[in-house]
């Protein structure tokens, strides 16, 4: 079994008109077995990027450097033959929309049966048997008559279950999940949500949101992404209640509260830079309150779960 997930200094860019820019910047982050970690921040944080390159599925563009060590193998200096073995079996991922991640000419059998078979040694009978049993356990009624239905004949909510049956079927140690719940009505998302907090066996689950609520019904630890940068991780009950990073306090903020102590809106100010915009300070200085020379004139270091020279404190409204 493997003991953790290790991503070190984990770096990824895109080249531009005056070279190489970064969108993951220097990531380090430990998962551990069975642990619920959720990845949050606005768009355009790096949050799916990150996700992306610790499978070694990002654009082919992507210059990726770093380590995601996965039992004693590197994903980013793996070959692609050492890397299909490893992706599927120890590490799977279930994208935003399954409409478009399934094969829509072949039955849900016949991939996840594929999935199975190519990491195990299985007959077809066996891998059909593992089949009936992931969906059934992922909760898809009539498991059986599914299995010979094609991704378009079913619903959205029974899609992603499919997905999230695709994921788990070769029982990986660690599933990452992006923005699982999108485009789904309030009902199903609350399913699949209970689907990813009690169904996920032994693996791991690193969550990728927008949503504090989600990660926090989901999670138990929570690591705080802006513009490329951890900036703040920790556990659920702390990242929420006293949350030390302007920026993770901003994000709490900007959740709409209707009652009089506070306006019901309070959005951060400004934009996160852009990918080609040189920043020499902290990355969130010029959107926060607190900022002074020392915060534009240098980078503050990831120390003590925060990457931040003046900690926000007291408890958040």
């Amino acid at each position: 079994m493997i003991k953790a997930i290790e991503v070190k200094n984990l770096q990824v860019s895109f080249p531009t008109p005056s070279g190489y820019s970064a969108v993951v910047r220097g990531i380090d982050l430990t998962i551990k077995p069975g642990e619920r970690i959720a990845i949050v921040g606005e768009s355009g944080s790096g949050k799916t990027m990150l996700g992306l390159s610790m499978l070694g599925i990002q654009p082919s563009s992507a210059k990726v450097t770093g380590e995601v060590i996965i039992g004693d193998v590197d994903m980013v200096s793996a070959n692609d033959a050492t890397a299909r073995k490893l992706r599927g079996k120890y590490i799977s991922m279930v994208f935003q929309e399954p409409l478009t991640s399934l094969n829509p000419v072949r039955t849900i059998s016949s991939q996840l049966s594929e999935s199975v078979r190519r990491h195990n040694k299985m007959s077809k009978a066996e891998a059909e048997d593992r089949v009936l049993e992931i969906l059934t356990s992922v909760g898809i009624p009539a498991p059986k008559e599914r299995m010979k239905s094609y991704p378009h004949q079913l619903s959205g909510g029974l899609r992603q279950r499919v997905m999230i049956a695709l994921a788990l079927i070769n029982k990986p140690a660690l599933v990452v999940a992006d923005e699982p719940t999108t485009a789904l009505d309030a009902t199903i998302q609350a399913q699949i949500l209970d689907l990813l907090r009690s169904g996920m066996g032994d693996a791991a689950l690193m969550l990728i949101t927008h949503d504090l609520a989600v990660a926090a019904d989901v999670c138990n630890r929570i690591v705080v992404m802006y513009a490329g940068n951890i900036v703040e991780q920790g556990p659920v009950a702390e990242i929420l209640g006293n949350p030390r990073h302007p920026y993770t306090r901003g994000l709490l903020n900007a959740i709409p509260k209707f009652d009089k102590a506070r306006p019901p809106l309070m959005p951060i100010p400004g934009s996160p830079p852009t990918i080609t915009e040189v920043v020499s300070g902290c990355r969130f200085a010029s959107r926060c309150s607190y900022a002074d020379s020392q915060c534009t004139a240098s980078e503050p270091k990831f120390v003590d779960n925060l990457a931040c020279f003046h900690p926000v404190v007291g408890v958040s409204q």
